[in-house]
């Protein structure tokens, strides 16, 4: 039997259709990409490959590793992002990665401010209710990858945080599901996981994982990308 769910703040109306980062750790290119996309008007996906790629140039790490969410932030401020289709997703990883380069005509450029905010799960649920949604960057365990009935993550007894698994998704509503406090998490693993790529998370389950949280802001000028720059 299904808990009863009732929503309280909604806000995936802003987001279109879920997406799929596929075998790729592009986790957080996805989370940012897609909260950049969803706070501005109507619904046009942004290139996580260019977000993913600047934040990998500034962190000096290779494409077969995680970004970091300080570079990412500062990749989605200071170089902003394409649409989607100015630089479409990789479906895998790079390995000639002198190479790995944005096409020459990207298109519109839009950059946002973002920062860190308290990782808590108040935190969380006030960035929702004011009509902001939220990353959050967790340490999962095995319930996360296999969602229950309704989109139900539901933890065995006594599983704890895996400190080596991390993952990053997008806090997209908050309420209650059978009487505790929960956020709907938006994921990059496609429509196939939970119900439509999303899925509820209690607050017992989210305080002991949770390891970051950010929020994006307004719009910033970002400077034109030139491919011989």
């Amino acid at each position: 039997m299904i808990p009863e769910i009732k929503i309280t703040h909604d806000l995936r109306h802003l987001f279109g259709p879920a997406r799929d980062q596929g075998p790729r750790p592009t986790c957080l290119a996805f989370a940012a990409s897609d909260t950049h996309a969803g706070t501005r008007p109507g619904w046009d996906p942004l290139s996580c490959e260019f977000a993913f790629w600047r934040a990998q140039q500034r962190g000096r790490r290779p494409p077969s590793s995680g970004a970091t969410l300080g570079h990412m932030l500062d990749a989605i401020r200071l170089d902003g992002q394409p649409h989607e289709a100015g630089w479409p997703y990789l479906p895998a990883t790079p390995v000639d990665v002198a190479n790995w380069t944005p096409p020459a005509a990207l298109g519109p450029i839009f950059g946002r401010e973002g920062h860190e905010v308290v990782a808590s799960f108040a935190t969380a649920q006030a960035h929702l209710a004011s009509g902001a949604p939220v990353m959050l960057l967790m340490m999962l365990s095995p319930s996360f990858f296999t969602p229950a009935a309704g989109g139900l993550i539901v933890p065995a007894p006594g599983e704890a945080p895996q400190p080596a698994v991390r993952h990053a998704v997008i806090g997209v509503a908050s309420g209650q599901v059978g009487g505790e406090a929960s956020i709907l998490v938006r994921n990059s693993w496609g429509a196939g996981w939970g119900v439509d790529g999303h899925a509820w998370l209690t607050e017992a389950f989210v305080t002991p994982r949770l390891f970051a949280l950010a929020i994006l802001g307004g719009d910033v000028v970002a400077p034109l990308y030139s491919k011989a720059a």
